[in-house]
């Protein structure tokens, strides 16, 4: 049992880690110093996946005493309640939840590029503990064949949709201390981001009768979390070298 429980936190967090890494060290001058990064990984592990999941399961319960509002608008659909909550809800609730740990260390976004950073950090913070949750139960329902696959499918898809759509968020926190623009353009935008990758994923249960549309949704969500994280660095990249010139370093 106990070895059971170190492969399952192993599984979940070290894609997170290695991704951490990995976008930290795409910045090449004045990089975030682990134990910052580190902190913020772990309010987003531990106090934004908590908020998130109250938070939800209140938006959840206000949405099925008024469910039969939206039968009347979008029919009967018997997973209805379960695709707002995917594209909906989640992503509403995650996306500011995620956003409160970037918050605390505004004050340490020297330069525009660390919002990246540090709202990738949150993100993958907050993906780490979800995939231990949804492995975990995979394992425990479905034995090692299904927590294989899911622990593979979400350290390549939902990890990086966190981490990238958190980045952006990020983003528009540190232009709000650094620039004195709105966040609330860049949150939307992470939500959307967040929203799209859930709709795709959500094929299979959409589309229930037709061959191939799990599938076809899959791929259109690893499109999305790939693309996004391959965007931020491309941005973090762009932003150092602007940052350099500038000489604000």
């Amino acid at each position: 049992m106990i070895i059971d429980a170190i492969i399952l936190l192993l599984a979940a967090f070290v894609p997170s880690f290695i991704y951490l890494i990995w976008i930290r060290n795409t910045e090449r001058f004045g990089r975030e110093p682990y134990g910052r990064l580190l902190r913020v990984f772990t309010y987003g592990a531990i106090f934004s996946i908590t908020i998130a999941l109250v938070a939800e399961l209140i938006a959840t319960k206000l949405f099925n005493a008024n469910i039969q509002r939206f039968y009347d608008i979008f029919g009967n659909n018997p997973n209805l309640a379960s695709l707002a909550l995917a594209i909906v809800i989640a992503p509403l609730v995650e996306e500011l939840a995620k956003s409160i740990g970037m918050f605390r260390v505004r004050k340490f976004m020297f330069e525009i590029e660390d919002g990246l950073i540090y709202g990738a950090a949150a993100g993958l913070g907050f993906a780490a503990t979800e995939n231990l949750l949804y492995e975990g139960s995979a394992f425990f329902i479905g034995g090692p064949g299904a927590f294989i696959q899911t622990a593979v499918v979400r350290s390549l898809s939902s990890a990086l949709l966190h981490g990238s759509a958190s980045a952006v968020v990020g983003l528009g926190i540190a232009r709000s201390f650094r620039e004195g623009k709105s966040w609330l353009p860049y949150y939307i935008g992470g939500v959307l981001m967040h929203g799209s990758f859930n709709l795709f994923a959500s094929f299979g249960d959409i589309y229930s009768t037709q061959a191939g549309a799990a599938f076809i949704g899959l791929m259109a969500a690893f499109i999305i979390a790939i693309g996004g994280i391959s965007i931020v660095r491309s941005k973090i990249r762009a932003l150092d070298i602007q940052s350099a010139r500038s000489g604000r370093r």
